[in-house]
């Protein structure tokens, strides 16, 4: 087993029962009666100091969409391989998938023993920055112990035995994080969530409410803010969203609790509040960071986030719209406009093709969304 010396740091992989109504990835406030699928929107004020959203725009042109593959149960991950093949993961049952480059019908390539409740399962994928020489797929997914970044080598359509990479994520039925990705550094980024304990968030001993960054082994890279910790960044609730931009700068995307999601740029060895602070507030005297763009709860629950030539996607669950805001000199530029509101549904992921274009995942078939024809689909944007 790799990164035992991060294991120890972590708790000692208790299954939790859960959390409380309205803390679960786009799920209801405390005492609103809404079935799911059937969200209301309201247009809620960003939090102070941070770009709101923009409504203008909010339609888009169908045309512009292509139907890559369709008829998936809860898509979650999606990681692109060298020849334009995507690989993605299948929360409830495990699988993992391959779609051709073009589309089409996808094919099973390994099964990974998950232990589905709500929100756990099979999460993020990462294909190995060296893959022509490794062949390594790495993926995060709940275990019936913990949650736990393993990998596998890929020989065409065949997977081999996985090994674990890191153990002993604390795991619970919500706030897993989940997703996983090589940075330009060549190091594995992984959002972990709080599990429904705030309080791990702000503990520098617990992994949980944490990105870290660690080597491709699981080892702990010697300039991490604390060389003898995976610990790169804290005060995360649920990080489900992970990418930088073209000065190397690391964006996160961040569910809040019942008022303020979050876009935050992310700095080695920074405090981002939770659960002292939910959205923009106090900093402390410098102790924590504010967040570069807040929404309400309901206009966005941000998923995914992928940055193509300084522009930031988000894909936002009980949302249900892309959001898109412009990047300049590490902030925001200008208000974050919304693309397809209502009109695909729960929005996972988003992530850049080989090709150009971008690749959605929707997620209406979650259980808390409505399925329509072909759903859960993927989506090509040019």
């Amino acid at each position: 087993m790799f990164a035992s010396s991060l294991a120890t740091l972590a708790a000692a992989g208790t299954l939790l029962a859960g959390c409380g109504p309205g803390e679960a990835d786009g799920a209801a406030p405390p005492g609103a009666a809404v079935p799911p699928g059937a969200e209301p929107h309201r247009s809620g004020a960003p939090g102070s100091g941070a770009p709101g959203p923009d409504e203008s725009g909010t339609t888009s042109d169908a045309q512009d969409l292509r139907q890559v593959a369709a008829d998936l149960t809860s898509p979650w991950g999606l990681a692109f391989l060298p020849d334009g093949r995507a690989l993605v993961a299948a929360r409830d049952s495990g699988r993992i998938l391959i779609v051709p480059a073009a589309g089409g019908t996808p094919t099973e390539v390994t099964t990974l023993p998950v232990r589905h409740r709500s929100e756990g399962g099979l999460l993020g994928l990462a294909v190995s920055p060296r893959f022509d020489q490794d062949h390594r797929v790495y993926a995060y997914y709940t275990s019936a112990a913990d949650n736990r970044v393993v990998r596998f080598q890929l020989d065409g359509d065949r997977a081999g035995a996985p090994e674990n990479v890191l153990t002993g994520l604390r795991a619970a039925p919500n706030h897993n994080g989940g997703r996983i990705a090589f940075g330009p550094d060549g190091q594995l980024y992984v959002a972990v969530g709080d599990a429904g304990e705030p309080a791990t968030a702000q503990d520098p001993t617990s992994l949980n409410g944490k990105i870290l960054r660690i080597t491709a082994d699981g080892g702990i890279p010697a300039d991490n803010p604390d060389p003898s910790s995976g610990v790169y960044s804290l005060g995360h609730r649920n990080v489900q969203g992970l990418a930088w931009d073209s000065a190397g700068r690391l964006w996160a995307s961040e569910f809040g609790q019942n008022t303020f999601d979050e876009i935050n740029l992310i700095r080695p060895g920074g405090n981002y509040g939770w659960p002292v602070v939910e959205g923009t507030g106090d900093p402390a005297g410098g102790r924590y960071t504010n967040p570069q763009v807040t929404w309400s709860t309901d206009e966005a629950s941000p998923s995914g986030i992928a940055i193509r030539d300084d522009v930031l996607y988000v894909a936002a669950l009980r949302g249900e719209r892309l959001w898109v805001m412009d990047l300049a000199d590490g902030r925001v530029a200008g208000a974050p406009r919304a693309l397809f509101t209502g009109e695909l549904g729960r929005l996972r992921t988003v992530e850049p093709a080989p090709d150009g274009s971008l690749w959605l995942i929707t997620s209406n078939t979650d259980g808390r969304g409505t399925p329509g024809a072909g759903d859960d689909r993927i989506l090509a944007l040019r």
